[in-house]
């Protein structure tokens, strides 16, 4: 079968190989097959590549990607959870971008045979993400404001659809005017493009908000933006570092407005949060999926053996929308 793999760090259109490798065994004792149908190109892919995203946790060499959809081909004694042609969310935290595996059936998620399979490949990382840095870091209550920026990535995008279904209000920060008004169809309740006097035009525009949560995809200087915009005691979640830069935070908003900053690594929570919860926000979300209330936009669907040329388009700084690759029919 072929495989997306790499064996040392780098660019990833430098490091990144579509190779022939041996077909994954035949499913053992509780075990399934499964023919991989759709994965996501997630920023976190591209920053794996590179080594600045989880590195510490996984060895080389290894095929790239986190998670897609695909179809059970073949089952092995004892597995009573699903069947042959069964749909499925692929197990977190498996290399993904192939074009077959074998897997612990218990790892795997079903499916319900409705709901569109490019917006389903895409729920383990960013849905997940997103909702869980909106729910557990700070107890919001409807009418509630949120502050992120990258509004217009996959996580803020899904940031912002899940807050209007919890009836929170975001407030979304981006860099580029063409992303605004996408932004606002989706269901953002104000976007406005960063920019020194972001905390003036925050305060004006929320009419002086108490802003606890902060959800910050950037790192650097923009980690001090957003504590800025925060009410005392407010909370920064980050997750990404966009920026390559570290979170900067003056000591001033840390002693005298008591603000703080936490992390969130999705992978790190799907393997040590208790099954029942991961599944509980799981089928959360991939019932909102299901019936059209969550989705995120698609930019273009490659086929796998046009791997390079999708990596080419998801580094574009101009993009709108995910990038798929398209493993099988």
């Amino acid at each position: 079968m072929k495989a997306a793999q790499f064996s040392y760090f780098g660019s990833p259109l430098e490091v990144i190989e579509l190779e022939e490798v041996p077909d994954p065994p035949s499913p053992g004792d509780g075990e399934v097959g499964i023919d991989i149908m759709y994965v996501p190109v997630n920023v976190g892919d591209l920053l794996a590549m590179e080594g600045r995203y989880g590195a510490s946790a996984f060895k080389l060499p290894r095929i790239a990607g986190v998670e897609g959809l695909g179809r059970i081909s073949s089952v092995g004694e004892n597995v009573n959870n699903v069947q042959v042609g069964d749909r499925v969310l692929l197990p977190p935290g498996h290399g993904t971008w192939c074009e077959k595996i074998t897997a612990p059936a218990a790892q795997v998620t079903v499916l319900p045979d409705k709901g569109d399979a490019q917006q389903l490949c895409m729920m383990r990382a960013n849905p997940a993400s997103a909702y869980m840095m909106l729910t557990t870091f700070v107890d919001l209550s409807p009418g509630d404001w949120v502050i992120q920026n990258a509004a217009n990535s996959g996580v803020g995008q899904y940031l912002i659809e899940l807050a209007k279904l919890e009836g929170f209000k975001t407030v979304n920060i981006v860099r580029r005017p063409r992303t605004v008004e996408p932004l606002k169809q989706l269901g953002a309740d104000l976007v406005l493009l960063d920019g020194a006097d972001l905390q003036e035009r925050v305060t004006a525009e929320t009419g002086g908000a108490s802003i606890k949560l902060g959800i910050d995809a950037v790192a650097g200087d923009a980690s001090q933006k957003m504590a800025q915009c925060l009410a005392v005691g407010g909370t920064i979640v980050n997750y990404g570092l966009l920026s390559g830069k570290p979170c900067k935070i003056e000591p001033s908003e840390v002693i005298f407005r008591d603000i703080r900053l936490r992390g969130f690594w999705r992978a790190k929570w799907q393997i040590t949060a208790p099954p029942e919860e991961v599944s509980r926000v799981t089928e959360h979300l991939v019932s909102h999926i299901v019936h059209g209330k969550l989705r995120s936009e698609i930019e273009a669907v490659y086929p796998f053996w046009k791997l390079r040329e999708a990596l080419h388009h998801a580094q574009h700084s101009d993009r709108v929308g995910k990038i798929l690759l398209q493993m099988s029919e």
